[in-house]
């Protein structure tokens, strides 16, 4: 037993030892003189025997068969779950799934989510996913997965479970605020091709951008979709959509403020060194000429969306319309351990152009509107009109005309079921009438 201990310590010191070299050497927000500080840092020589101790005890009398390398995995797991819920390891699966989700495809359910208390919590559903057309909706808990319970597992174990082929079925047991009781809901996997940017024409005057996620591209086909709103006749005011956005690349949002600002800071984020800190900056160029500007947000809107909402209000650009977003005000590194191997670690916090800090707080709307369902009440009888009547004659209108009163409806349905976007168009027109006068 004396020989086996030993010889598990000494692997895991020699082992300990440049794994702190490689993550000292990976780390990209610390100067080189501090990661060869830290890299010489004396190893906490007691708490490895305990560890060491620890490992063989478990290889040598746990009930089943436990390889090295699933006992070191589960190791550095713990380590970062106990961190805090957006520190992981990405390995294999995970590691590939980081890099799909930045180029937006990945194969899914299609939600951004977190472990609270045991449970898988949701931060925000993606737009056009299968959790977006099942209905899930932010802050549902997820207590059950095909029946089994979640409690126990880890975040990582728990979005495994979720994972699969597309075309199969899952069914997610549902913890809802708002209801009295769990509720099942079934899901098809698939695969997620997101379009992070949509634009519509709310109005001969008003426009509207959703942006769903932040990626690689957003930002650029953003400025694509801004300019052909903006270089259209008559337009006036943009309203911008960021709700259930759950965040993204920090480039993109950066990017995407600076289109709407004439200078000032963007976002500043503060880590354990100042030295490390980062200001971004925008640029003279506002693409909108300072036409207002109305941005909706929601409990589903999270970090680098909130970034963009906290820039746009501290500078006064635009007014934010909805609920209190999400609070997550935190940086996240990605530092590479092997080819498809890294871990995923806060490194620093967001604060906005006042100061401050989004993290647990996140951005209070300056008008404050909760969500709203309106449902159609069914007449009991319908009202016969000519068009009902068979070989009626067909009203002289041109094509064009048609379809132009077909668009003007959908936008009309689309406001009398939306009750906050309907009611950041009601406050921008009146923004757009000011303006004007």
């Amino acid at each position: 037993m004396k020989k086996i201990k030993l010889h598990h310590l000494s692997l895991l010191v020699c082992a300990l030892f440049p794994f702190s070299l490689a993550v000292a050497q990976n780390e990209t927000v610390e100067t080189q003189e501090q990661s060869e500080t830290q890299a010489l840092t004396p190893l906490p020589l007691d708490q490895i025997r305990s560890f060491a101790d620890i490992f063989t005890r478990i290889k040598l009398n746990y009930v089943e068969p436990v390889s090295d390398e699933e006992l070191l995995r589960y190791a550095v797991e713990g380590m970062l779950n106990g961190l805090d819920p957006h520190s992981v390891y990405l390995k294999d699966e995970r590691f590939e799934e980081l890099n799909e989700g930045t180029r937006g495809a990945f194969n899914g359910l299609g939600m951004e989510v977190v472990m609270d208390e045991g449970f898988v919590k949701v931060i925000a559903p993606i737009d056009d996913t299968p959790a977006a057309r099942a209905g899930i909706q932010t802050g549902d808990l997820i207590i059950r997965i095909d029946g089994k319970t979640v409690s126990g597992l880890s975040l990582q174990e728990a979005t495994e479970e979720m994972r699969g082929e597309p075309g199969t079925s899952i069914t997610l047991t549902i913890l809802r605020e708002a209801e009295p009781e769990p509720f099942d809901l079934e899901l098809k996997r698939a695969v997620v091709r997101l379009s992070s940017v949509k634009r519509k024409r709310l109005s001969d005057d008003i426009g509207y951008i959703r942006v769903s996620q932040f990626q690689i591209a957003t930002a650029e086909n953003f400025r694509k979709q801004l300019k052909m709103l903006r270089d259209e006749s008559g337009f006036r005011g943009l309203v911008l959509d960021l709700r259930n956005n759950p965040g993204g690349l920090l480039t993109s949002a950066v990017s995407i403020a600076d289109t709407m600002l004439t200078g000032g800071t963007i976002v500043t984020t503060k880590s354990r060194h100042a030295e490390n800190d980062q200001k971004y900056d925008a640029t003279q160029t506002d693409l909108l000429d300072g036409k207002p500007v109305v941005v909706l947000i929601n409990g589903g809107t999270a970090s680098a969306s909130e970034i963009v909402a906290g820039a746009l209000q501290d500078h006064e650009r635009a007014l934010i319309l909805g609920t209190p977003s999400f609070g997550k005000g935190s940086v996240q590194t990605v530092m590479n351990i092997g080819e498809q191997e890294a871990i995923k670690l806060t490194t620093a916090r967001y604060y906005t152009p006042n100061g401050n800090s989004i993290q647990a707080a996140g951005i209070v709307p300056d008008v404050h509107i909760e969500y709203r369902e309106f449902k159609d009440r069914k007449k009991a009888l319908k009202r016969i009109t000519e068009n009902d009547l068979p070989g009626h004659l067909e009203n002289e209108v041109d094509e064009q005309a048609a379809a132009e009163g077909e668009k003007d409806a959908e936008i009309s349905e689309l406001l009398a079921r939306d009750y906050q976007l309907n009611e950041a168009y009601n406050l921008l027109k009146g923004l757009v009438l000011f303006s004007k006068s």
